[in-house]
């Protein structure tokens, strides 16, 4: 257990490096600029096509999110969104090579689970009949399990999907309550019995940090998901952020546990999770011995990008559709515009919603490699061009090292076992854009 003085020293905000550089580092971005970069990452070293598809509706807003999500709207509004949707593709498909392969589709908001399953079935098959595939390409989506029948999720299983990621957050209700979210609407034995049979994998996503949770409600809840046996369980670190997210301030009212209390949260479950055979891949995935993830990751192989760690067999650039959604390709990061009215214009007079972005040069594509490699692997070996790139310092990186934050051999960086939570720290270190920086992030714990 890591004394409290090093946590109080450590739990200062850092960005969460799902990107680099963070997406709060954007800047006005042209279409014409991210065309460059489509055309770009049509001869990258990656080949492989990902698609990210983001559906922004809500019934009802969860008071803790800070997702780019949005209340439902009209039926009007909605198909109105879903054509603009189509669109989008067709407007992307030309630009990029034929021979392609699709190794990625994932979908995520808001709730993608307002639409109708047979809408996302089209979607796919949009996206599916336009390039080739590689074997079993990973088909994920992100669903909130307190709308959905028994129906609607054998529905989901007919459009295509290979994964299901459901968020569960948390089984006690009275949480659930305060934070604005409903209850599963179905057994999620019943719903795991109608995924099991379609073949599909199955992620519960759970989120600690929340009021009225302790180390012992919260380890009930995983004991209860252990029983379902997922094939993943994640445990997303609450990310208290209420000058981006306003809503917030009410679960302030109702009071966040502690930093200490939400560290004994997460070790306490992560326990349990290991005692019943799973094992820990990054920061907060917990996965069966023989998942790919974990085989990526004794492999070297394990890969991050805004939808979650991957395997270097599915990863691949990611291409955007949809409101907000922002574009990973090797030279460029483009995000759509945010705002949904807008969004449905600018893709019917036929342009690409491009509103931010960032182009990285060289050595910024250097310093995502060492990020990258020490958020998936919690270790990194420096070449002279990367330690030329990050340019670090010295002295702080043996402050980290006597404070058994890191070990250091060489030029390589690894992070002790207990110290995990405090990667982004280390990444932060090693971030040229963070030595002057004002902008502002969440804490790690």
């Amino acid at each position: 257990m890591i004394q409290q003085s090093i946590i109080e020293k450590y739990n200062v905000p850092v960005p969460r490096y799902t990107s680099y550089p963070p997406a709060n580092f954007f800047k006005e971005y042209s279409e014409e600029e991210y065309l460059t970069a489509v055309q770009k990452s049509n001869a990258a070293k990656e080949p492989n096509l990902s698609f990210y598809l983001h559906i922004p509706f809500c019934r009802h807003l969860c008071h803790y999110c800070a997702c780019n999500s949005y209340a439902m709207q009209n039926e009007t509004v909605v198909n109105a969104y879903v054509e603009a949707l189509h669109k989008e593709i067709d407007q992307l498909i030309p630009l990029l090579d034929n021979g392609r392969q699709i190794s990625q589709i994932h979908y995520g908001g808001g709730s993608p689970t307002t639409l109708q399953p047979t809408i996302i079935q089209a979607l796919n098959q949009h996206l599916l009949t336009a390039f080739p595939k590689i074997a079993q390409p990973e088909v994920a989506i992100e669903c909130h399990p307190g709308y959905l029948s028994l129906q609607d999720w054998k529905g989901l299983t007919d459009a295509g999907f290979s994964r299901f990621s459901i968020g569960i957050q948390d089984f006690n209700e009275q949480v659930l309550k305060t934070v604005n979210r409903r209850p599963s609407q179905e057994r999620m034995e019943d719903i795991f019995a109608v995924l099991r049979d379609a073949g599909a994998k199955i992620n519960l996503d759970f989120l600690f940090g929340l009021p009225h949770q302790t180390a012992e409600s919260f380890c009930r809840s995983i004991e209860r998901a252990i029983a379902l046996q997922p094939d993943r369980l994640v445990m997303f670190s609450y990310a208290h952020v209420p000058w981006l997210k306003k809503q917030q301030l009410i679960l302030e009212k109702a009071g966040l546990p502690a930093s200490e209390e939400k560290e004994r949260m997460f070790n306490e479950a992560a326990q349990m999770l290991q005692s019943a055979g799973y094992v820990r891949v990054g920061l907060d995935h917990f996965v069966r011995p023989d998942d790919e993830l974990y085989t990526a990751l004794q492999n070297g192989q394990l890969h991050r990008n805004f939808q979650g760690y991957c395997t270097r067999r599915t990863t691949a650039q990611v291409y955007a559709i949809g409101v907000t959604g922002i574009s990973q390709l090797e030279t460029a990061y483009a995000q759509n515009t945010k705002d949904i009215k807008e969004y449905i214009e600018i893709v019917n007079s036929g342009h690409l919603p491009i509103k931010k972005g960032y182009t990285l040069s060289h050595e910024q594509q250097l310093v995502r490699e060492v990020i990258d490699a020490l958020m998936c692997n919690y270790h990194v070996t420096l070449s002279d061009e990367q330690r030329a790139a990050v340019n670090f310092d010295e002295s702080r990186l043996a402050e980290m090292q006597s404070d058994g934050i890191v070990t250091i051999s060489g030029n390589t960086i690894r992070m002790t076992h207990e110290s995990s939570p405090f990667v982004r720290n280390v990444a932060a270190l090693l971030d040229p854009l963070m030595q002057h920086t004002t902008k502002s992030f969440s804490k790690p714990i």
